[in-house]
């Protein structure tokens, strides 16, 4: 039977065109450097890809840092809408709604980092509401209740 093993990102290669990918510390993939922001690079010997430690993850090519990014979404979850947050941390709006999507792609992952912000389960529960809305006022209800009701869009 074969076992699962809980790793980290850099002890395997990410690519799967590579013979080695998901072969768990093989010698191939080494540290390559920091990005501008400081994460780390990696490359693999085998298929001579680099690759970081955020790829597959929320904060995979953003340019703003995880605490702000973990924070504004928390900042949803307080029912603060996309222009107070704006006003407050200058962040556009259309940011802050890429990160959300991100963040509904990467549930589990979130959890545990807005866990650290100490949401509330209720909390918590408005952000995905929110996420599941788009965003806007009534979202799926609103457009379920128009198609219900005849109105035809525009």
């Amino acid at each position: 039977m074969e076992e699962n093993q809980i790793t980290t990102i850099g002890t395997f290669c990410l690519n799967e065109a590579c013979e080695d990918y998901n072969k768990v510390d093989h010698g191939n993939v080494i540290k390559s450097g920091k990005t501008d922001k400081g994460v780390q690079r990696y490359f693999c010997k085998t298929c001579k890809k680099s690759f970081t430690e955020t790829k597959g993850t929320i904060f995979y090519r953003c340019r703003h840092t995880e605490d702000e990014i973990v924070e504004c979404i928390s900042m949803l979850g307080d029912r603060n809408s996309l222009a107070a947050i704006h006003r407050i941390k200058g962040i556009k709006e259309e940011t802050v709604m890429k990160w959300l999507e991100k963040a509904s792609n990467h549930v589990g992952q979130f959890e545990r980092l807005v866990r650290k912000k100490k949401l509330s389960r209720v909390q918590l529960d408005a952000l995905w509401t929110y996420v599941w809305h788009k965003g806007e006022k009534g979202g799926e209800l609103k457009k379920l209740q128009e198609e219900l009701s005849g109105v035809e869009k525009p």
